[in-house]
């Protein structure tokens, strides 16, 4: 018996990788090989290709469509990078390491969603978030260049976990933005969470921040003084302007600057 075991375990160490033998990628039984130069086929789909129960083997899968990421400067996750400065998700979210921590870390969703999930939250936004009305295979690019972003930051630091705003419709009617911006903008606040309810003008989430898009005039970014102008009379920044001036007082205005400011350590 003790013989007979022996050389039972001979035999599966000649076949292990540490002896010179190759594991079996059960994966291959199903479906054609490509990228082969990369190694198994886990390295790119992630999943367990050593075991040929379905459920096993497709546990933590990665579909070829959001796979992409694990390909160094691959198109998909370029034209994705381009889909999130053309959106500018980092006024509100971290994504490599970058972007204003207002929202869920992008960084951190590797291990903590799938990238179904990740892809259905962009389609379907959660509250707050603006509907950029993006596409399905749009939703899948901004997947890789996310994932790909969290890979190149994995294990540089910790995450700090986030701040939960509980809903206070009387707290916010009281606040300057709900009483002359609610009506026309949402707004995303560090301090006060989600605010405001309109979709006719612009997501202010960020704004006085670098992620925000730089929309002032002549590509300048917004500040406070530029604010101010602004309110007083948009159409003499911009003359086809929509938006009607908004009357402010000293501390109507500071209260306002005080939502939209976002704390230096936390725009990374």
């Amino acid at each position: 018996m003790v013989i007979h075991a022996v050389v039972i375990l001979l035999i599966c160490l000649a076949g292990s990788p540490a002896f010179g033998g190759e594991q079996r990628q059960y994966c291959l039984d199903c479906h054609s090989g490509h990228y082969v130069e990369r190694g198994s086929c886990s390295s790119c789909h992630r999943g367990n290709p050593l075991s040929a129960r379905r459920n096993i083997a497709h546990h933590g899968l990665v579909a070829g469509r959001f796979a992409h990421f694990t390909m160094k400067e691959d198109a998909v996750v370029r034209e994705g990078r381009r889909l999130m400065e053309q959106f500018f998700c980092r006024r509100c979210h971290v994504s490599a390491g970058k972007g204003n921590h207002l929202a869920a870390n992008l960084d951190s969703l590797r291990n903590a969603r799938s990238p179904e999930e990740i892809a259905a939250s962009i389609e379907r936004p959660a509250l707050g978030m603006p509907d950029f009305s993006v596409t399905g295979q749009q939703s899948a690019i901004l997947v890789n260049a996310i994932l790909a972003g969290a890979d190149s930051v994995i294990n540089s630091k910790k995450d700090r976990p986030g701040v939960v705003h509980f809903d206070d419709p009387g707290g916010h009617n009281r606040h300057v933005f709900s009483k002359k911006c609610a009506s026309c903008h949402r707004l995303l606040s560090e301090r006060y969470g989600a605010m405001g309810k309109g979709n006719i003008g612009p997501n202010l989430s960020g704004l006085l921040t670098v992620w925000y898009p730089k929309t002032f005039k002549n590509e300048e970014g917004w500040n406070d003084k530029r604010l101010r102008e602004w309110l007083r009379n948009p159409r003499k920044v911009r003359h086809w302007a929509n938006m009607q001036p908004v009357i402010l007082s000293e501390d109507e205005f500071k209260q306002l600057v005080e939502a939209l400011m976002i704390n230096v350590q936390d725009q990374i």
